[in-house]
């Protein structure tokens, strides 16, 4: 038959060495490997903050992807809801400033250079404002006055006090002024701790309070207003 002929005919046409090489699995994937391996087939991969930056953004994206799935109404309520939060983190950051300090416990008035009196007090805060530097007359401002009332002993002096402990203390002393007082220990904190800057006006507030202060009346225990004598 011809068919057994021509399978005959085939075998005898493929010689011992023309078999076909028939390579274990293993090893070639290990050569395929070694060969992707070399240098000239990454030289336009991502580096290592590439790689990194990628997997994080893919990590936000699979975080919003998931909130938007669960949130009612979607990807556009969850956008609003993010805007709405957002704003609000600016308002709470230009209300309360930058923070400077972690805990308040240091915050006392004065400084470590050493004591100083009310009129050397004084005269730093008129050099500041004269230089148009009026955080650091703020300062200084709010520091004469505390150390006139203590040279006055309307305040007993005390290391580590704070500008709002001193307000609290003298408005018990000088009740007509607690307001103002508070008011002047705000601002002290504020340039101080809050990182905000003071003006020309809010000086001229500390300097007005500074002098009324210093011609002010005690109001001594079991003496009440008008009382005349």
């Amino acid at each position: 038959m011809s068919g057994a002929g021509d399978i005959t005919t085939a075998r005898q046409d493929i010689a011992p060495g023309d078999i076909p090489v028939d390579t274990p699995r293993l090893p070639a994937r290990e050569a395929a490997e070694s060969e992707l391996s070399k240098p000239m087939y990454h030289e336009n991969d991502p580096n290592f903050l590439q790689r990194a930056l990628n997997q994080f953004w893919d990590w936000v994206a699979g975080v919003f992807d998931a909130a938007a799935g669960a949130a009612p109404g979607g990807p556009s309520v969850l956008a609003v809801l993010v805007v709405i939060v957002i704003g609000l983190a600016a308002a709470l950051w230009w209300r309360l400033g930058t923070p400077q300090r972690s805990s308040r416990s240091t915050d006392t008035l004065f400084d470590s250079a050493g004591p100083r009196s009310a009129a050397q007090h004084r005269a730093a805060a008129e050099a500041h404002a004269a230089a148009l530097r009026w955080t650091e007359a703020v300062q200084e401002r709010m520091r004469a006055i505390v150390r006139s009332l203590e040279e006055r002993a309307l305040l007993a002096p005390r290391p580590g006090r704070t500008a709002d402990e001193a307000a609290a203390e003298a408005g018990r002393t000088l009740p007509e002024h607690t307001t103002r007082l508070h008011a002047a220990a705000r601002s002290f904190d504020d340039v101080t701790y809050g990182g905000r800057t003071a003006d020309q006006s809010a000086y001229l507030s500390l300097r007005t309070l500074d002098l009324e202060l210093d011609e002010a009346k005690p109001s001594l225990p079991g003496t009440s207003r008008g009382a005349t004598g």
